[in-house]
């Protein structure tokens, strides 16, 4: 698949992803009121599982491989979810307690600065090309000796 399609699917999981990220921050925020950061922790998992079903189902359905779907949340969640729980707590923390910012615009923002990491992450671990089986010739008894 060309990369800037990919790129585009990308995007638009992470968009419908980003809906869910902020309107379950909503929600935490409003159910469970306390540290912003434990609703932020809570929202971007929440998000990960989402995006993760629409990004093999989706994005890089081409890409299933034969470890079965939990290596791949396993691979997902080491390298997206990584940089997404650290990217936006680390972010969510700057933008809210020093630079005063509101709730979801912070969350916003660090959500759209980890998507380039998270997609370079994606596209060559998570979910990578798999090898042409052309290039990978059984060895035929006779050539064996």
């Amino acid at each position: 698949m060309n990369a800037l399609l990919r790129w585009g699917k990308f995007n638009l999981v992470g968009a419908m992803g980003m809906v869910v990220q902020l309107a379950a921050l909503t929600a935490f925020c409003r159910l469970a009121p306390g540290h912003y950061l434990y609703a932020s922790a809570a929202a971007i998992e929440l998000t990960l599982l989402h995006n993760f079903i629409w990004h093999i189902k989706y994005t890089w359905r081409d890409r299933r491989d034969d470890s079965g779907i939990f290596a791949q949340l396993i691979r997902f969640h080491l390298s997206n979810g990584l940089v997404s729980m650290l990217g936006n707590l680390t972010l969510m923390r700057i933008l809210v307690q020093g630079a005063h910012m509101h709730l979801l615009a912070a969350n916003s923002i660090a959500i759209l600065c980890c998507s380039i990491v998270n997609f370079s992450l994606g596209d060559h671990w998570a979910f990578p090309a798999r090898a042409p089986e052309a290039a990978i010739a059984p060895v035929r008894p006779s050539e064996q000796m």
